[in-house]
């Protein structure tokens, strides 16, 4: 598509991004049927094209994403140095997408519509006004009635005191190895045995086969470190599960902020924040995809139940008591990062693998919660409770 920048072409919906919040969004936009009168850019400077990640998520019933998933695990490993325990997750299934399955997937899904442009151009400028949204970007300008930004600005979270920000930071590596070393039947959820030097640090494997897997070094602290850190810890791993000759098929890396930031305050009537951008990822374990897939759903229910002419996006979100439990395990981890394998252990050591799943889905009862948070140390939530709600000054 041509556009002359004295032109100011409009569109009912743009999303500034396409990462997986826009790209689920609009793909169920689609499904639900009721949106083909409406036209939508998906502006992005990246074209999805490569395979730059890996979504993991359990589930205990098929979803619409199941054609795309790569690998079902029905156990997963929990270790830390002193235990190891064989998680029996049923019901539930934990899935493995590849990024670049699903980019494909949806992409192609809405190829098909002519209400559907994307463009790559890289998004400049956002300006709301009273009727509309002017968009700029570096070759163009846009307006819409309505827009969902998913790009995330770093200050907003970093540039404030009050909630504490981490980052879920690694390195993957998937690795073939000459040996069988792997047990394919079995994801290592968290194997908090290796050195944890001040933080919160484990490994994370994803097995495809006796000799395939991703393997994830992965830390929950505020800095990141230098990129040969994470890869020396790997081949150390590597060498002590016995691969000693191996080849690097892919690397991937990534770095997602841990906050209960209140991004949805920068929502407003015209313009909603999404994923990332939007606090739509899991503050506690920084999990996306499963929360995307749920914040997504009721945000067609959302644009469906208000016409337009009500509809105001800062009315979209509603915080929970799991937003607060995620707080209190942020200020702990934030004072106290080398805490983190003590929390987790205790929490995996005896607890019901399907009822922390369903808890970190937060879809347990008030009940349910309290059985799930008794596993927890009691004294580090209790100091991290009182910091929050006798020591604020709000």
């Amino acid at each position: 598509m041509n556009m002359h920048s004295s032109q100011i072409k409009h569109f009912d919906y743009i999303f500034t991004g396409t990462g997986l919040s826009a790209l689920m969004t609009v793909y169920k936009m689609i499904l639900s049927g009721k949106f083909n009168d409406k036209s939508i850019l998906l502006l992005d400077a990246n074209t999805k094209q490569t395979n730059d990640r890996t979504w993991c998520f359990w589930s205990e019933k098929e979803t619409i994403w199941d054609s795309i998933v790569s690998k079902k695990w029905d156990s997963a490993l929990f270790a830390d140095q002193d235990f190891k325990r064989d998680l029996d997750i049923r019901p539930y299934q934990y899935n493995q997408i590849k990024g670049l399955d699903f980019y494909r997937f949806v992409l192609k899904a809405l190829l098909k519509h002519s209400n559907i442009t994307f463009l790559t151009d890289k998004v400049t400028d956002i300006n709301e006004l009273d009727t509309h949204v002017y968009v700029g970007t570096e070759d163009n300008r846009y307006t819409c009635s309505y827009l969902f930004n998913s790009i995330y600005t770093k200050a907003f979270a970093e540039n404030q005191f009050r909630y504490p920000v981490l980052q879920q930071h690694f390195v993957g590596w998937l690795v073939k190895s000459r040996v069988e070393i792997f047990n394919q039947n079995q994801a290592t959820f968290m194997d908090f045995s290796v050195e944890q030097k001040g933080n919160t640090r484990f490994m994370y494997v994803l097995p495809m086969s006796k000799t395939e897997a991703l393997v994830e070094y992965t830390l929950f602290s505020e800095k990141v470190l230098p990129n040969d850190v994470y890869e020396t810890e790997i081949q150390n791993y590597l060498k002590n599960l016995g691969a000693t000759d191996y080849e690097i098929l892919e690397k991937e890396q990534g770095s997602i902020p841990m906050s209960c930031f209140p991004f949805w305050k920068r929502n407003t009537k015209r313009v909603l924040n999404i994923g990332t951008a939007g606090g739509w990822t899991k503050a506690s374990t920084g999990y996306t995809f499963k929360n995307a897939d749920k914040k997504s759903t009721k945000l067609v229910a959302f644009l469906l139940e208000n016409p337009s002419t009500l509809l105001k996006m800062k009315d979209f979100h509603k915080k929970s008591r799991f937003w607060f439990y995620d707080l209190l395990l942020l200020d702990i981890l934030y004072r106290h990062n080398e805490s983190g394998n003590r929390i987790f252990s205790s929490l995996f050591r005896k607890g019901n693998p399907a009822l922390i799943f369903k808890f970190l889905d937060e879809e347990t009862t008030v009940l349910q919660d309290v059985k799930v948070v008794l596993k927890c140390p009691k004294i580090p939530f209790l100091n991290a409770l009182f910091g929050r709600v006798f020591l604020s000054n709000k």
